[in-house]
């Protein structure tokens, strides 16, 4: 008896979460519907010509083309970037349509070779289109191998930059000395340039003998008779006769004095 009322009562929870997930769908139908006059039908025959317009432009290269408008070349980059992780379309399933103040948005489901995505439509309130975004779903494993590589790379980026920092401050001991040889070197012709040459010493004057200069000679003769007179008390040199001339040492001659 307890098995039965336990199995009619997960019958009837299970009743009352289908009842009110398909509630749900309605009001959200109803909401577009009402708010803007589009229906679920109408929103998702609108976004299956938007994605196969897409892929027509993408898959003839006419992107050039719509370069002008955002909105269209934004969603064009979005999904030629994502059709790389797809790999090929297979099928287009899942279509979700909300709606609130600010426009409508459609949720599409893209069946891929290697991976899934999602297409979201997004038009404002005047069921203009706003955005066309493709988001590829990756499993759990590809999102950390994603986030570790990003980290690495990161981290690797990172301490490559402060090697080249400490390197570069490494070399700042070196250029004082790179500094003081260009210096001297352009000193040294300057020094070369500024110090005085040497004279060359003045020759000494040839010593005159008699036969050079006769003059000097007779003038020298008369002084020395004139001194010798004064020292002999006679009033003049006459009746002296020098025969000779000799050179005194210096050092006697300080001596006799």
């Amino acid at each position: 008896m307890k098995r039965k009322l336990l199995t009619l009562g997960m019958a009837l929870i299970c009743v009352f979460g289908m009842t009110a997930c398909s509630g749900a769908a309605d009001s959200t139908s109803a909401s577009a519907e009402s708010l803007y006059g589009i229906t679920q039908d109408s929103a998702v025959d609108y976004a299956d010509q938007v994605i196969a317009s897409i892929q027509t432009i993408v898959a003839q290269n006419m992107q050039d083309q719509y370069a002008s408008d955002t909105v269209i070349s934004s969603a064009l980059d979005s999904w030629e970037s994502a059709l790389e992780d797809i790999g090929q379309v297979q099928s287009m399933s899942g279509h979700t349509v909300s709606a609130d103040e600010d426009g409508v948005t459609i949720d599409v489901h893209v069946d891929g070779s290697e991976h899934d995505a999602n297409i979201v439509i997004t038009l404002d309130d005047e069921l203009a289109l706003s955005s066309i975004t493709t988001n590829v779903e990756y499993s759990f494993g590809e999102l950390m191998e994603n986030a570790a590589l990003n980290t690495v790379l990161g981290m690797g980026t990172v301490f490559v930059i402060l090697i080249l920092i400490c390197l570069i401050i490494y070399c700042f001991n070196f250029i004082p000395k790179i500094q003081a040889s260009f210096s001297g070197k352009k000193n040294e012709p300057a020094e070369k340039k500024e110090k005085p040459a040497v004279s060359a010493a003045p020759a000494a004057p040839a010593v005159q003998t008699a036969e050079q200069n006769p003059m000097d000679d007779c003038e020298l003769v008369a002084v020395i008779a004139a001194a010798v007179a004064a020292s002999e008390g006679a009033p003049s040199p006459e009746g002296f006769v020098v025969r000779s001339i000799r050179r005194v040492p210096v050092s006697r001659w300080k001596a006799n004095k």
